[in-house]
C-alpha cells in the first residue's frame, strides 16, 4: 500500500510541476491544491487500510461513524460536481427556475428522515437489499435490487467520469484520457485499500472544502452589494437578457406533466440512491442515523442557497464581462463554468485555484461512494447471498469486493473514454429515474406494506425498470438528440411519473393476487419485521425469512 501511495504521489507531483502558470495559463494554485488534496487522501487511505480487515469494516467502517461525521459524509457524497457547477449554471442561465433541481433534491431528505433512515438501520446490515429481502425470497429480490443498484451506479459513474475528464482538461490542461485514468486510479485506491472508512473521510474533507469555498464566493458576491438583496436582484434583472422573467417560475419546464415527473424523480430518486442509503449502516444505531439525515439536510440545504446566490452573482458580474465570454458572447467553456469564472471575478487566481481543486475533490468523493456501493451489490448481494445463500467465507467476500471495485473502476474509465463526445447529461436524470422507479418503491413497500410478496416485488420492479429505460430511449433526449431522429416516440423528457406508476401498480396487483403458501408466510412475517424496524430489538439476529 505505501509503495502505491509513493508512486501516485510522484505521478501527481510530476504532473503539477510540469505546468508553469505564466507559460501555459493554467492556475498554479489549483494544481498545488489538487496535489495536496490527493496526497492527504492517499495518506488517509493508508491509515484506513490498517483498520479494514473484515466485511463490516469494508462496507460500513465498522459502524463507528457518528451522526455529524456521517451527515457531512452524506452531503459530500450527494453534492456532486453536477450540483455545484450544474445548478449554479442553471440559475445563471434561467434565474429562479434553475432551482427546480435543488428543491427537488432537497425535498427527498425529509422523506428519508421520516420514513426510511431508522427502519433501514434497524433492518439492514450492509445495503438496502438486506431490508428488501428481510421477509422475501433472498435470491430473486437481491438480484433485482442489485440490477437496480448497478444500473443507477453505472449511469451515474459515466456522467461523473465524463464530467471529471472535461473539467480537469479545462482547469489543469491535462489530456482528457489522462484525467479520466487518474480519477479512476484514485477511486480504485480509496475503495480497494481503505473501504468505507477511507471513502467516508474523503467525503467529509470534500464537504468541508466545498461548503467553505461556496460560502466564500457567496460572501464576496454579496459584499459587493453591501448585502442589499434588492440591489443585488435588481442588477441581475437588468443584466440578464430575459429581464424580469428570471424571477418567475415556468421558463425552464412549462409542461405540468414534465414538471411533476421531474419532481418525482428528484424526490424519490434521492431516497433510492444505493450509495446514499448505504451510508446509514455506518452509524452505530438508529438515533445516529436520524441525526445523520438532519445534519445532511442542513448542509445540503445551505449549499443550495449558496448556489442560488452564486448563479445570480454570475449573472451580474460575468455575463457581460468580455474576460469570461467567447467570441459569440457565450460563457467560455459553457454555462456550467459560471461558478468557476465567478470565483476568479471575486477572488482572483487564488480563489479560482481553490474552487478548481474543490471541484476535482467533489468528483473523487462521489465516484468513490458510487464504486463502493457497486462493489457491495456485486459481492454482498449477488455473490454472497443470491448465489451462495449466505454460506460464503468472509475473506472470500472481501476478495470479491475488491475485485469488483477494480472491475467497476476499469469499466468507469473505459465508458468515460467511450462517451467523451456524447451528451451524458441525461444519464444523471436516468439514474434518478431508475432509483425512483425500482429501488424506492420496493424499499418503502417492504418496510410499510404487509401484503408485499416476492412475486409482486419482482414482477412490478422489473416492469418498472424496463419501462423507465425504454421511455428514456424513446424520449426526446436519446431518440432525437443522440439518435438524430426528427421526432420522439415518447414525447416527455422525464419518464418517472409513468414508470413509477407501472412499478406501484405491478407490485400491488401481483402481490394482492398471490395466494401461494410462500406469499402467506411472507405476509405473516411483516409484524415481526415492523416491530424490529421501529425498535431495533433483534438487530443482531438474521432476517426472518
Amino acid at each position: 500500500m505505501y509503495r502505491l501511495i509513493i508512486l501516485l504521489g510522484l505521478l501527481f507531483a510530476n504532473t503539477a510541476f510540469s505546468f508553469n502558470a505564466d507559460e501555459s495559463g493554467h492556475n498554479l494554485v489549483a494544481i498545488i491544491m489538487f496535489v495536496l488534496f490527493v496526497g492527504i487522501t492517499l495518506l488517509i487511505t493508508y491509515w484506513a487500510s490498517k483498520k479494514t480487515h473484515t466485511t463490516k469494516s469494508f462496507y460500513t467502517a465498522g459502524g463507528n461513524i457518528n451522526g455529524l461525521q456521517n451527515g457531512l459524509a452524506i452531503s459530500g457524497d450527494f453534492m456532486s460536481a453536477a450540483s455545484f457547477l450544474g445548478i449554479s449554471g442553471l440559475v445563471y442561465l434561467s434565474g429562479f427556475d434553475g432551482l427546480i433541481y435543488s428543491i427537488g433534491f432537497l425535498i427527498g431528505w425529509p422523506i428519508i428522515l421520516l420514513l426510511i433512515a431508522e427502519p433501514l438501520r434497524n433492518l439492514g446490515k450492509y445495503s438496502f437489499s438486506d431490508v428488501v429481502s428481510f421477509r422475501l425470497k433472498q435470491k430473486p429480490i437481491r438480484i433485482l435490487a442489485a440490477c437496480g443498484s448497478l444500473s443507477t451506479i453505472i449511469l451515474y459513474l459515466i456522467a461523473q467520469m465524463v464530467g471529471a475528464g472535461k473539467l480537469i482538461e479545462i482547469l489543469f490542461g491535462l489530456p482528457y484520457y489522462s484525467a479520466v485514468i487518474i480519477v479512476g486510479g484514485l477511486m480504485i485506491s480509496y475503495v480497494t485499500f481503505g473501504g468505507m472508512l477511507a471513502t467516508t473521510w474523503v467525503q467529509i474533507i470534500k464537504a468541508v472544502l466545498l461548503l467553505s469555498g461556496a460560502t466564500v464566493i457567496a460572501f464576496l458576491v454579496l459584499y459587493q452589494f453591501q448585502f442589499n438583496f434588492d440591489n443585488f436582484f435588481s442588477q441581475a434583472i437588468n443584466a440578464h437578457s430575459e429581464g424580469n422573467k428570471i424571477m418567475a417560475p415556468g421558463g425552464l419546464i412549462s409542461d405540468p406533466l414534465s414538471a411533476i415527473s421531474l419532481g418525482l424523480a428528484l424526490m424519490f430518486g434521492t431516497a433510492g440512491l444505493p450509495h446514499i442509503l448505504m451510508r446509514f449502516f455506518t452509524v452505530p444505531d438508529a438515533i445516529e442515523a436520524r441525526k445523520s439525515v438532519v445534519y445532511a439536510t442542513g448542509f445540503i440545504g445551505y449549499f443550495y442557497i449558496l448556489t442560488f446566490i452564486i448563479g445570480f452573482g454570475a449573472i451580474v458580474l460575468i455575463s457581460n464581462n468580455p474576460e469570461y465570454l467567447d467570441g459569440s458572447g457565450k460563457l467560455i467553456g459553457n454555462n456550467n463554468m459560471a461558478a468557476i469564472h465567478l470565483s476568479h471575478a471575486v477572488g482572483g487566481d487564488i480563489l479560482l485555484g481553490f474552487i478548481s481543486a474543490v471541484a476535482f475533490a467533489t468528483i473523487l468523493a462521489v465516484v468513490s461512494g458510487l464504486t463502493l456501493a457497486g462493489a457491495s451489490a456485486i459481492s454482498h448481494d449477488l455473490y454472497a447471498n443470491a448465489f451462495l445463500k449466505g454460506k460464503n467465507n468472509e475473506k472470500m467476500e472481501m476478495r470479491v469486493s475488491k475485485m469488483s471495485t477494480i472491475f467497476l473502476g476499469i469499466l468507469a474509465v473505459l465508458l468515460g473514454i467511450i462517451f467523451e463526445d456524447q451528451n451524458v447529461a441525461f444519464m444523471v436524470g436516468l439514474a434518478f429515474a431508475i432509483a425512483a422507479t425500482t429501488n424506492f418503491p420496493i424499499l418503502i413497500l417492504s418496510i410499510y406494506w404487509k401484503n408485499l410478496t416476492t412475486r409482486g416485488a419482482v414482477i412490478g420492479g422489473s416492469a418498472g425498470l424496463f419501462t423507465v429505460i425504454l421511455l428514456v430511449i424513446l424520449g426526446p433526449v436519446v431518440w432525437v438528440d443522440i439518435f438524430n431522429n426528427t421526432e420522439a416516440v415518447f414525447p416527455y423528457k422525464y419518464p418517472a411519473l409513468f414508470s413509477m406508476t407501472v412499478t406501484f401498480f405491478g407490485i400491488w396487483f401481483f402481490s394482492k393476487n398471490d395466494r401461494t403458501k410462500t406469499a402467506l408466510s411472507e405476509k405473516k412475517l411483516f409484524e415481526s419485521q415492523y416491530f424490529r424496524s421501529q425498535t431495533g430489538i433483534g438487530i443482531d439476529e438474521p432476517s426472518g425469512h
